[in-house]
């Protein structure tokens, strides 16, 4: 969209620049009185309005391409609002799914914790259940 914008601003610019020559051909026929006494003729006036019906023509060229520049504009932030749009669903849907693997990372910690307690504990009574028959066997033998 850059391109298109770059270029409708050169267009503009041409626009702008043939609209202020036209306007200086306006004044130079504005100032012209070859009638007698220094008035001026209907000649005159009539190269008068010409210049005038021409700059109102690139007037409205000039109002027709800052609305087609306009649309474009709209166009390209519409676009970007979409573009945005899909880069914050795509982002909420990759939260969606770490949150789910954090879940699941904790659920398995909490397992292998819970097993880890089994093991502690089952090796904590087999080391009791040692060293009582151990205890035990010793008082057979000593007495």
């Amino acid at each position: 969209m850059l391109p298109t914008l770059s270029f409708g601003q050169a267009k503009l610019e041409k626009l702008l620049k043939e609209r202020e020559i036209l306007h200086s051909e306006w004044q130079d026929s504005e100032s012209k009185k070859s009638g007698i006494f220094g008035n001026r003729t209907k000649k005159n006036m009539i190269e008068t309005n010409d210049w005038l019906e021409r700059i109102i023509a690139k007037d409205n060229q000039i109002m027709e391409e800052l609305k087609l520049l306009s649309s474009i504009e709209a166009a390209e932030l519409n676009q970007s609002k979409e573009d945005y749009k899909s880069i914050a669903f795509d982002c909420e849907r990759e939260v969606q799914i770490l949150k789910r693997n954090l879940d699941e990372q904790k659920t398995a910690l909490n397992s292998k914790t819970s097993d880890r307690r089994i093991f502690e504990w089952a090796s904590l009574i087999f080391f009791l259940s040692s060293v009582g028959l151990g205890y035990w066997i010793y008082k057979l033998k000593t007495s």
